[in-house]
């Protein structure tokens, strides 16, 4: 197993999560209109499971010997504030982020049952949150 090439793929999820983070606190803050309320409740939601998600990456990083970095590469303010809008915007996020967590599995590459668990896990719930902003963009 590669740690150096594993721990670069865990600086950039954890760049991403933290991206997200920052992202979805952003999005709950802009959201107005009718749909307000159960969509700042989604993004704050969103915001704090990035954190989750953003330490178990940190945890791995440093458990493998690595320095979780301190530059968060992955935000892009679009000013495009309509409720469509940042939901596409979110799914552009869900969707790098599962590609991000393919290609740490694929240096896993069976090598590691704890990080491969991990990677797999992560994957599911980042198809989940896919699948669920897909569904409510269908409504706008």
């Amino acid at each position: 197993m590669d740690n150096k090439k594993i721990i670069e793929k865990l600086s950039e999820i954890f760049d991403l999560e933290l991206s997200g983070v920052i992202r979805y606190t952003h999005y709950s803050l802009m959201i107005f209109g009718a749909n307000r309320l159960p969509l700042v409740d989604f993004f704050k939601a969103q915001a704090t499971e990035s954190l989750t998600h953003a330490n178990l990456a940190g945890e791995h990083i440093t458990g493998l010997g690595g320095h979780p970095p301190l530059n968060i590469n992955n935000i892009h303010e679009t000013f495009k504030h309509d409720i469509s809008e940042i939901l596409k915007e979110t799914l552009d996020h869900e969707k790098k982020a599962i590609k991000t967590y393919y290609e740490l599995l694929d240096l896993i590459d069976g090598k590691s049952v704890y990080l491969e668990e991990y990677a797999r896990s992560m994957i599911g719930q980042e198809e989940l949150h896919v699948m669920e902003v897909e569904k409510m963009l269908k409504s706008n």
